[in-house]
């Protein structure tokens, strides 16, 4: 099993930058694929971007390629969202995730593939 604990969010003018990250507990953390999910008020969770177990691959969704970046560090079971040229469409609340592989493929994009959620870290960004 894993926990997850997100850390870094805050308040951000746009075009400011945050850095998110998220501790997980447990041995097995390089077995899990890891990704940031978002929640706007009145909105569905959405995928964000996700990171594969080693950390060499990964991918983003359109409206945040080429300002957000993912990445982990295995030794030290945290992974991070370093998120560059904020806009207001960024508020959310941003939840850390976790897919075992197997099931989940290297890179899973659904929701359902998700086995452990942290409890998020509102990310506001005044306009």
């Amino acid at each position: 099993q894993l926990q997850l604990v997100e850390s870094g969010g805050g308040l951000v003018q746009a075009g400011g930058s945050l850095r998110l990250s998220c501790a997980a507990s447990g041995r097995t953390f390089s077995s899990y694929a890891m990704a940031w999910f978002r929640q706007a008020p009145g909105k569905e969770r959405e995928f964000v971007t996700t990171i594969s177990w080693s950390g060499d691959s990964t991918f983003y969704v359109d409206s945040v390629k080429g300002r957000f970046t993912i990445s982990r560090d295995n030794a030290k079971n945290t992974v991070y969202l370093q998120m560059n040229s904020l806009k207001s469409e960024d508020t959310a609340v941003y939840y850390c995730a976790a897919a075992r592989i197997p099931p989940a493929p290297l890179l899973p994009k659904k929701i359902s593939y998700y086995d452990y959620w942290g409890l998020g870290t509102q990310v506001t960004v005044s306009s």
